[in-house]
C-alpha cells in the first residue's frame, strides 16, 4: 500500500481484510475446515473466510455481548442466508463453550494482548482443535522479557498504563503453545508491514508524540513488535 497519500476508510478495510487474509492462510487451511476466531469483534474475519476460504462453517467468539450484537447486526443478511455456516457465541478465550476437537483452526487477530491468561487460552486452544489443526495468532508483543518493559510501554501508550494491554514477551505465547501439547511453533515479525500504515491513518487525529502514535514510537525503539505465531495439534 502506497503510505504517502493520507488513508482513508476503504483503505483502512482493506488493510484489515489483508490482516485476516495473511492469518488464515497461516493458518493453513484444509478443504471445508471448521474455522474458530476467538475474540471476533465486529466479525470481519469470520466474513472474510466465509466469503473467500469455503469452509464448512466459521465461529466467531467475542467475550463482549456488545460487540457480538454489532457483529450479528452487521452481518444479519449472511446469517440469515448460511445459518449452518456462520455464527457467532459469547464466551473467554481462558474457558471456551465450545466441543472438543470442534475445529480445524484457531485463530485470533489483535486481541491477545488483552488475554489475562495466556497459558489458559493456550490450553483452550488444544483442546477445541482436531488433531492436525492449527492455530494462528496475530499480536502485539513485547520483543523480550528484559526487565522494566511494561513500565517502559506504560510510559508511552495509555491503554498499557489502565491494564488494557498487558505488556509480555512474544515468546510467552509460544512457551503456552508448547505447554498445551501443539507443536512447531513459529513466530514472524509482521511489524514492518503493520506499523507505519498504522500511524498514518491515526495521524489522521492524532499528533506526533501522543499516545496512539506512541506505538510506531515503541516499535521503532525495538520494545514492541507485531507478530503472527503459529502453532500445531499433533495428530
Amino acid at each position: 500500500m502506497d503510505l504517502r497519500p493520507p488513508l482513508n476508510e476503504a483503505e483502512r478495510v482493506r488493510s484489515q481484510e489483508d490482516l485476516y487474509r495473511y492469518v488464515l492462510d497461516a493458518a493453513g487451511l484444509l478443504k471445508e475446515p471448521k474455522v474458530l476466531e476467538v475474540g471476533c469483534g465486529l466479525g470481519m474475519g469470520c466474513v472474510v473466510a466465509l466469503r473467500e476460504y469455503g469452509p464448512a462453517a466459521v465461529t466467531g467468539m467475542d467475550i463482549h455481548p456488545e460487540q457480538l450484537q454489532r457483529a450479528r447486526d452487521a452481518h444479519a443478511g449472511l446469517l440469515r442466508e448460511e445459518p449452518g455456516r456462520l455464527r457467532f457465541v459469547q464466551g473467554a478465550a481462558e474457558h471456551m463453550p465450545l466441543e472438543d476437537g470442534e475445529f480445524d483452526a484457531v485463530i485470533s487477530v489483535e486481541a491477545a494482548q488483552h488475554f489475562p491468561d495466556i497459558v489458559a487460552f493456550a490450553a483452550e486452544t488444544s483442546r477445541v482443535l482436531r488433531p492436525g489443526g492449527r492455530a494462528a495468532v496475530a499480536s502485539f508483543f513485547t520483543v523480550d522479557d528484559a526487565p522494566g518493559r511494561p513500565e517502559e510501554l506504560a510510559g508511552l501508550l495509555d491503554t498499557y498504563a489502565n491494564g488494557l494491554d498487558i505488556a509480555r514477551p512474544v515468546k510467552a505465547l509460544v512457551d503456552a503453545f508448547a505447554a498445551a501439547g501443539l507443536t512447531g511453533g513459529r513466530v514472524e515479525s509482521i511489524g514492518p508491514h503493520v506499523w507505519p500504515g498504522w500511524d498514518r491513518w491515526l495521524s489522521r487525529w492524532w499528533a506526533p508524540g501522543t499516545w496512539p502514535r506512541n506505538f510506531l514510537r515503541a516499535y521503532e525503539r525495538r520494545i514492541l513488535d507485531y507478530y503472527v505465531v503459529t502453532a500445531v495439534r499433533p495428530g
